[in-house]
């Protein structure tokens, strides 16, 4: 319907309503059909225009009634008062008389009928109009600000079928409460309580500023009901407009495993990052491509995006070019395999960067088990070729992403890159370039985690395998690890090996049985089969061996390591002769030298402080 439709509407309803009213109460008042009929003529014409015209003036019939609320009803009030006050005005004028029951009783029906039709139109539109064919009926986790305001978009928009039945609140002060119809009935405690009382199918978690320790409370609670959680988007993008009230996500897992995000000290950051040239190798990867999001935001003058494969490489390219266009930042791109050291060498000497954050290596522990000649080409002596370049252009600092794995390794993958830890200690010593290790466990999300594996089994219908019921894990976002890597390289002097706090560990099988519990699946339903551990792996990871043990932070979630004694000999003779040695040899080599087992000529320790 059109606007100057909806006007004719209104105008005629409320005309009709009117003269309804000055009938009545003619007859209510005098109880005479054959009064003057001037003065009725005068009154009929009189509060008319009069109501139309406050009607225009107050804006009244450019009201959406959908919405009808108390400041329509105020609306109303002001026009209905103001045209009878000037109907008596002129009816007082022209005939010196007023009947003062007949005024009330046409205030009144006026007052009555007019916001009676239009509360009348909303409460049947809404309950009956709009409402979906089938309703998932929906509990509400927190009653506050936008707990309410959720409620109230689910109960107008047409185009969901979530229909709120309850809230959920920890505060005494609304619980027992009535929200817009709905009853705040309990706490946290009491979700799966009165998910059964209302025969709830989904719920939403409504407090965009929860932490993620309250999250993680919460879900526990959710988690004993078959209903299908939900959560609010985050508070900075509800504010910014990216997303809408309604637009619920489901709950990652990375809700639950994720710590709340540590504070970076941006002055410290912008001195060496901001206005510099930024080297980032392995630019296409999980861990790269997020140091290259956060160091863009600090304003380098040109940042080069190194990587082997193309397509990663051009989507970073292009989103950080989208996404940070105005910022005057240099991006360039580089496709190099870092194994290549004259092509490694010759992109250095071109753009000669002040920092290089080293985040290029293979990291699938079973793969580098079965081709143990590439982890060392990669991991060993790509990060030498690239330590050496960084080194003879003078770089004024080398950030080396390393490994849970490369503590007491009993893995390929984790030697190797315990190997090129040694290597980048080494080169510190004999470099005006300070070189630091940062070293931390499993990221959430990244191209080598189990979650995606866990996610596409429970797609399948299941079962979801995990190799060992003891099997724990530490976890950490994948912007969290790159926030406190670029934080590192504020930090070093040179040689040190940095250890992220990663928080408790986590057991395999219980983010397995929360994976299964997100998507919606019953655990029994789904199923977790145990396959036996996997060669090289370990029950439990270590971020530090017992001889580097620092308990010192030197930043919040930041721990200095201290060096233990570093051999380069045997490491030069193993990249010299690896090529002649069989796979099996070669793995054996690899984890006695990553080990300290069997070293010829043991280099001078290396002291490191803080």
């Amino acid at each position: 319907m059109t606007y100057r439709q909806r006007m004719s509407l209104f105008i005629f309803i409320d005309s009709c309503i009117i003269l309804s009213s000055i009938l009545v109460s003619q007859l209510l008042v005098t109880s005479d059909v054959n009064a003057p009929v001037l003065p009725l003529v005068v009154t009929v014409i009189a509060i008319l225009l009069s109501h139309l015209f406050f009607a225009y003036k107050l804006k009244l019939y450019r009201k959406a009634w959908e919405y009808a609320s108390i400041g329509e009803l105020i609306l109303i009030l002001k026009t209905v008062t103001y045209s009878l006050l000037t109907t008596v005005g002129l009816h007082f004028l022209f005939f010196q008389m007023v009947y003062p029951r007949a005024v009330v009783v046409i205030w009144m029906m006026n007052l009555l009928i007019i916001g009676g039709s239009r509360f009348i139109w909303r409460i049947y539109r809404d309950n009956y109009l709009l409402q979906p064919k089938t309703h998932k009926r929906t509990l509400i986790i927190g009653a506050g600000a936008a707990g309410t305001m959720v409620a109230r978009q689910l109960q107008n928009n047409r185009d969901t079928d979530l229909l709120p039945v309850a809230f959920i609140d920890d505060s005494p002060k609304k619980q027992r409460l009535d929200i817009f119809g709905i009853p705040v009935v309990g706490g946290v405690d009491q979700i799966q309580k009165y998910v059964e009382k209302f025969d709830v199918e989904n719920i939403i978690i409504a407090i965009p500023s929860l932490s993620r320790k309250g999250i993680q409370n919460i879900f526990k609670e959710c988690a004993k009901t078959n209903a299908k959680t939900q959560i609010l988007p985050m508070l900075e993008d509800l504010v910014t407009g990216k997303v809408s009230v309604t637009q619920f996500r489901d709950v990652k897992v990375e809700d639950l495993l994720g710590r709340d995000p540590v504070d970076l000290d941006i002055n410290q950051i912008s001195g060496y990052v901001s206005g510099q040239v930024i080297l980032v190798t392995g630019a296409g990867g999980s861990i790269g491509s997020e140091i290259s999001r956060q160091i863009v935001k600090f304003k380098p003058r040109q940042l080069i995006l190194l990587g082997h494969g193309e397509n990663s490489i051009h989507a970073i390219e292009m989103e950080l070019k989208e996404i940070h266009s105005g910022m005057n930042v240099d991006i360039r791109t580089e496709i190099a395999d870092i194994q290549d050291d004259q092509k490694i060498m010759d992109i250095f000497s071109s753009y000669r960067p002040d920092v290089v954050y080293h985040a290029a290596a293979h990291k699938h522990v079973p793969l580098m088990e079965r081709n143990p000649e590439e982890a060392v080409k990669n991991n060993v002596i790509g990060t030498f070729n690239v330590a050496k370049a960084a080194s003879w252009s003078n770089a004024g600092r080398f950030v080396m992403i390393s490994s849970d794995k490369a503590v007491n390794p009993t893995s390929v993958m984790g030697a190797t890159k315990r190997l090129a830890e040694i290597i980048i200690q080494n080169m510190n010593k004999v470099s005006e370039t300070k070189f630091v290790a940062v070293r931390f466990g499993n990221v959430l999300g990244s191209r080598g985690s189990v979650i995606p594996i866990f996610t596409k089994q429970i797609e399948k219908g299941g079962p979801v395998k995990v190799t060992h019921p003891d099997m724990v894990r530490f976890f950490m976002t994948i912007p969290e690890a790159s926030s406190l890597v670029i934080q590192a390289g504020a930090l070093t002097q040179g040689g040190e090996i940095f250890v992220l706090d990663m928080g408790e560990p986590v057991k395999i099988v219980d983010l397995a049985q929360n994976l299964i519990k997100l998507s919606g699946n019953n655990v029994d339903e789904i199923g977790v089969e145990f396959t036996g551990i996997r060669p090289g792996e370990k029950l439990y990871e270590e971020l530090l061996k017992d001889e580097e043990v620092e308990r010192e932070q030197v930043y919040p979630k930041i721990h200095l390591g201290r060096a233990t004694d570093m051999v380069m000999d045997d490491i030069e003779d193993l990249i010299e002769n690896y090529h002649h040695l069989d796979k099996h040899t070669l793995r054996e080599q690899l984890l006695s030298l990553a080990n300290n087992e069997g070293l010829s000529r043991p280099g001078s320790p290396v002291s490191i402080t803080s």
